[in-house]
């Protein structure tokens, strides 16, 4: 599946949802916490291949997937209501994340610019090359999660 095949299946789903019924802010949490697990999951699978047994493929795969989430309108999964926990629901989310909307859309920038040539360098299938490009998508999300995101959960 190619990377815009992919892109484009996954904002389908989202868009669709989204669309066919509001989403209630649990739902939203837990629906971006599944994307962000998904990401580092295929995060994983491409720190794997640089440090043990480098699979092109493989790594053109999982750095298109996360290029596609992070394409894919997540912002609009950081409702009203989204930024505490909601009975079982857990976030990590911290409410400056909310008040600070500028900083938000700078570093989701960067991610996504960074995300998406990760997709590009991969699919070149150089090693050398995607050893740096995954830092360099590593520290977007850092620079976010520093910010962002609570440790206690």
């Amino acid at each position: 599946m190619t990377y815009r095949i992919l892109a484009l299946s996954i904002a389908t789903l989202l868009i669709g949802n989204a669309y066919a019924a509001p989403l209630k802010p649990e739902d939203q949490i837990k629906i971006r916490k599944a994307g962000y697990s998904f990401m580092a999951w295929n995060m994983g699978k491409i720190k794997a291949n640089i440090d043990g047994n480098f699979n092109k493929d493989e790594a053109a795969k999982a750095a298109a997937a996360i290029a596609a989430i992070s394409n894919s309108g997540m912002g609009a999964l950081y409702g009203a209501g989204t930024d505490k926990d909601i009975g079982d629901t857990k976030t990590r989310v911290k409410a400056e994340f909310f008040q600070e909307q500028d900083k938000v859309r700078e570093l989701a920038g960067a991610f996504n610019k960074e995300a998406n040539e990760l997709a590009k360098v991969a699919a070149g299938g150089e090693l050398a090359a995607l050893r740096a490009q995954f830092g360099k998508t590593g520290e977007t999300c850092k620079a976010c999660h520093d910010k962002f995101r609570k440790e206690d959960h």
